[in-house]
């Protein structure tokens, strides 16, 4: 596991505070994994979103994987 120091602002290091106060999370640094597990997770969806939109709008690749995958920059 890998340690990182990133300084917040006021109203974040608060926020953080009160998680762990309220109970949320055990200490201040599982409440900032908490929120990036949660970023992580909505940005795979917001990807699985895009993706299904892409192939409503007929914006999808068909054939050969190989094929395709040469094809690519």
């Amino acid at each position: 596991m890998t340690t990182l120091s990133v300084p917040l602002p006021q109203h974040l290091e608060t926020f953080v505070n009160t998680m762990v106060r309220r109970g949320v999370a055990a200490n201040k640094a599982e409440v900032v994994r908490q929120a990036l597990s949660r970023y992580a997770e909505e940005h795979a969806i917001e990807a699985v979103l895009k993706s299904e939109q892409e192939a409503r709008d007929g914006k999808v690749l068909r054939g050969n994987l190989r094929k395709l995958v040469k094809k690519l920059p």
